[in-house]
């Protein structure tokens, strides 16, 4: 995006024109000014996508990780399917858990709607650590449909690619990874963590993957300090 031939956010604000009933000229003045923010967060937002896009090669996948699906065991490259590029998604969900984080949960349930549209551009897995008839038992319960769910057999790709924390416990995580000729290399993770958050908030990253927050976010509630999703709710 060339930034030098855009016109000024204040001027596409002005530009609007949109009311809505019974507002004061202080909201709508408000709203402009606001709305001059939001366009400039959708061009920063662009700005980084193509820097993340842009990134020369990662590191080059060597290790034969082995996975455990519905039918049987499989190597990273199969993932890929007929697809040059794979998200993966580490579910925070090891044998250790008597239940799934409930964070990870909600935001694969949203994922869940999206797989269909997302398999047309890129191949997308959903790996864990806790056995496959486990994981499945849990699709199974949450109405899943699209998920392709799978085991690490090893641990060994969640201890690579930040999935266990030092303390050997589960994190979530989210890799995506290229394959050119055979060679597959890591492309991106967001690697947005404690070390990087700022004072009062959560370690959030950017983009935020969670519809959830998106949706809060648009409120003036905006989110809960103290509150995160549950698994049910009574």
């Amino acid at each position: 995006m060339d930034v030098r031939n855009l016109v000024s956010a204040t001027e596409l604000a002005r530009r609007n024109g949109l009311s809505f009933p019974n507002e004061s000229p202080e909201y709508r003045q408000a709203r402009d000014d606001l709305l001059a923010e939001e366009i400039e967060l959708r061009r920063h937002i662009e700005q980084v996508a193509e820097k993340r896009r842009a990134l020369p090669p990662g590191g080059q996948v060597i290790k034969a990780y082995r996975f455990q699906g519905p039918d049987g065991e499989v190597t990273l490259g199969h993932l890929f399917g007929d697809k040059p590029t794979l998200v993966v998604y580490s579910f925070m969900y090891g044998p250790q858990r008597e239940r799934p984080c409930p964070m990870c949960t909600s935001m694969l349930s949203a994922l869940d709607g999206e797989m269909p549209d997302i398999h047309q551009q890129v191949a997308f897995a959903v790996v864990a650590r806790s056995p496959i008839d486990r994981l499945l038992a849990f699709k199974k319960e949450r109405g899943w449909n699209h998920l392709p769910l799978y085991h690490d057999i090893t641990d060994e790709f969640s201890r690579d690619y930040h999935a266990i924390g030092p303390d050997g416990s589960d994190d979530a995580a989210y890799n995506v990874f290229t394959m050119k000729d055979s060679t597959i290399r890591h492309f991106w993770n967001p690697e947005m963590g404690q070390a990087t958050a700022d004072p009062g908030q959560d370690p959030r990253g950017a983009p935020d993957f969670m519809p959830l927050w998106t949706v809060l976010d648009t409120t003036p509630e905006g989110r809960p300090p103290t509150w995160y999703p549950s698994l049910s709710y009574k």
